[in-house]
């Protein structure tokens, strides 16, 4: 039986970007939705976009990617049109275990895998758990460390209080208005056009998107992964932002510093949702033979 919080693929995703690349695929228990771009017999390119995103996110990144790549773009678990995953399995390693069984269902392995802010930690995850053996990871804005000082200690603790509050799923949604949701992208740092901001606003008005997003941000353990990026054997490439106010600039160059072979590209002017901003800078970035040649330290 449908959730009615639920976004609804008829109504909401009625006019969904590239809808006609859409598909769902059931897997490791939950209906998918997924994207797919490009040609059946190229390489693999697997999308991942962050917390309180869908595959909107990449619009406009995906076709530019699909004349050299069979782009893969799914929705996460509890977000778009995707199904949650149950409480118990809403870890970071438990995100990553059904997204190596979505790949598994497909029969699928991706070369490349490159994932926005949350996506890309589900990635390296994926890596270090040896469900993915890509030839590089690409992380945009990657939410690969936790935030600092108390921060690390607190947001974890008032996500996981709002997730179970059942309030505050309709609250956010009730209160997500056109101004609400332009304040909200504003703060991450980007600045995206009227189509980019409509998309976010009808995610947001949807309490089960939102008890998605929050479920996710609420079960993480970000110092794990952090303590683990050492054994990554994976070639890692940050491309960062430089007025992205989600996620500090400098964390990837302290990466970069711990981890040999990671390479730092910095977009200046550019915000937290870059991808979305300058999606042709960011795709040449994503399907380049080699890095770029990376921002000085």
């Amino acid at each position: 039986m449908r959730d009615p919080d639920r976004p609804d693929w008829s109504r909401e995703g009625a006019d969904w970007p590239h809808r006609a690349a859409s598909r769902f695929v059931a897997a490791a228990g939950l209906t998918w939705h997924l994207q797919e771009f490009g040609a059946a017999d190229a390489p693999v390119l697997l999308l991942l976009h962050g917390t309180g995103a869908a595959s909107h996110s990449f619009r406009d990144l995906a076709p530019r990617l699909a004349g050299t790549h069979r782009v893969l773009v799914p929705d996460l678990p509890g977000h778009g049109f995707s199904d949650p995953l149950p409480a118990g399995r809403l870890s970071l390693p438990g995100m990553a275990a059904a997204l190596a069984e979505l790949l598994r269902v497909l029969g699928l392995s991706p070369r490349r895998v490159a994932g926005h802010s949350a996506g890309a930690a589900i990635l390296v995850r994926m890596c270090l758990d040896g469900a993915l053996h890509p030839d590089r990871i690409v992380a945009l804005n990657g939410a690969l460390s936790p935030f600092p000082g108390a921060a690390s200690l607190l947001f974890p603790v008032m996500a996981r209080a709002l997730f179970l509050n059942p309030l505050t799923p309709r609250l956010f949604a009730w209160s997500a208005d056109r101004a609400a949701v332009e304040r909200l992208i504003g703060g991450t740092g980007s600045r995206l056009d009227a189509a980019g901001v409509s998309y976010y606003r009808r995610l947001f008005a949807k309490p089960g998107h939102v008890r998605g997003a929050l479920g996710m941000m609420a079960n993480w353990d970000l110092a794990a992964l952090e303590r683990d990026l050492g054994r990554l054997a994976v070639p890692l490439l940050l491309v960062v932002g430089g007025n992205d106010r989600a996620i500090r600039p400098e964390d990837a160059f302290r990466l970069r510093d711990r981890l040999p072979g990671t390479r730092v590209e910095l977009l200046r002017g550019l915000g937290h949702l870059a991808h979305e901003e300058d999606p042709e800078r960011v795709a040449a970035l994503v399907a380049a033979d080699e890095p770029a040649g990376g921002a000085p330290g």
